[in-house]
């Protein structure tokens, strides 16, 4: 009589539908929504600080937002050999202390230098975080529900940055931009103490590579698909306000409201469908929709072609981030989710980082229905490059 075959963590009794929802893995997500309440809070916070008791302008607003990209993109890789090679949970806590400790100094910094030196901090912290949170849910679920448990685990990102910019604005305006700084803090501590009552996800068995790699080589086709997703809709989010206040949509707000709202309910009432179709075709599929919705307020400069093109949007983002994921985990062995977690997530910082960037290079010549027109080029090209990707790995 031969033995079962071991179970991943996470994993219930019955194989068919092994358990997903394990109290490790709502930890998990539950520290994801606090963690980047926290973050939210600092982009409502921090712009409207830097512009007001540090005395600057926009511009240095603008750098100081930006500046944890940084350390985040070059940093991501090395997170990902780090979990790998010693194990998740050191990197979720003190990604989650580290974090809390840039946004309290950030509550005595007076300068902009100051400030942008503390949001390279957090962008340390972050990779360190999100790198290991990814690698972590992984391990916590089981493989034939990957593309669920994003769904479900994403929300805690998505809540957290919808809920985040509100309660900062309630911290400024009750007991001031000191006040805030302490909230996103107390977070990031509270965030850090349910991810070590988690305790380490990776399996002792799943011995670490002698050299693990800070690329995962065999997740680049399928990363790049995710990045033709990732650098139109970080257009978007950059430029759909200002297009609405353009096309005369009531409140400039709106655009972005819609799609936040399209990919919140998606992913709860149709969070299991990742997991029954193909990942890199459904990730075509995804691409096209994002195409169609970028490019339908490029030629209809209409409130209403806006509002539908982001909820259009909105739909493509509910699957496309779900399959690409669990495609580029389907290339990973246990000892090698980090390194895939970190490779692919250095995709959406280039994407949201460079979206914006590359559309508004685009937009200064042809306008911002040119740029949402070229974004919409992108989708559609990573559709095709998709395509051919899963054509040829059906074909191998």
């Amino acid at each position: 009589m031969t033995a079962p075959p071991p179970t991943r963590p996470g994993a219930g009794p019955d194989e068919s539908r092994p358990a997903l929802f394990t109290a490790a893995f709502v930890r998990l997500s539950l520290a994801d929504l606090v963690y980047f309440s926290a973050t939210g809070v600092a982009i409502y916070a921090l712009p409207a600080y830097v512009t007001g008791p540090v005395g600057s302008d926009e511009a240095a607003a603008g750098l100081a937002f930006g500046a944890f990209a940084v350390t985040a993109l070059v940093l991501r890789p090395f997170a990902g050999r780090l979990s790998d090679t010693r194990g998740r949970r050191p990197l979720l806590v003190g990604g989650a202390l580290l974090a809390s400790v840039a946004m309290f100094l950030t509550a005595f910094a007076e300068t902009v230098p100051l400030i942008v030196a503390l949001r390279l901090l957090f962008g340390a912290a972050e990779a360190a975080f999100f790198v290991a949170s990814f690698a972590a849910l992984a391990d916590l679920a089981p493989a034939t529900r990957m593309g669920e448990a994003l769904s479900y685990n994403s929300l805690g990102l998505y809540l957290g940055l919808t809920l985040g910019p509100p309660l900062g604005e309630l911290l400024v305006s009750t007991i001031g931009f000191t006040g805030a700084w302490y909230g996103a803090a107390a977070l990031l501590v509270i965030a850090a103490a349910v991810v070590s009552s988690i305790g380490e996800t990776r399996a002792p068995s799943e011995a670490p590579e002698a050299k693990a790699p800070l690329i995962h080589r065999p997740a680049l086709p399928a990363a790049l698909g995710l990045l033709t997703s990732i650098l139109p809709v970080g257009g978007f989010l950059a430029f759909a306000a200002l297009y609405a206040r353009d096309v005369g949509v009531a409140s400039s707000s709106l655009p972005l409201a819609v799609y936040g709202l399209v990919v919140v309910v998606c992913r709860v009432a149709f969070a299991k469908v990742p997991d029954r179709l193909p990942a890199l075709p459904l990730g075509a599929v995804s691409l096209l929709v994002i195409g169609v919705g970028l490019g339908l307020p490029a030629v209809s400069a209409t409130p209403t072609g806006l509002l539908i093109g982001a909820a259009l949007m909105g739909l493509g983002v509910s699957f496309s981030t779900p399959a690409f994921f669990t495609a580029i985990f389907a290339t990973a062995s246990a000892s090698q989710r980090g390194a895939a977690s970190g490779t692919a997530s250095a995709m959406l910082d280039v994407g949201l980082g460079g979206g914006p960037i590359i559309l508004g290079l685009v937009a200064e010549s042809l306008g911002i229905n040119g740029a949402f027109g070229v974004g919409a080029a992108i989708a559609l090209t990573g559709c095709l490059w998709t395509l051919a990707l899963a054509r040829r790995l059906t074909t191998a």
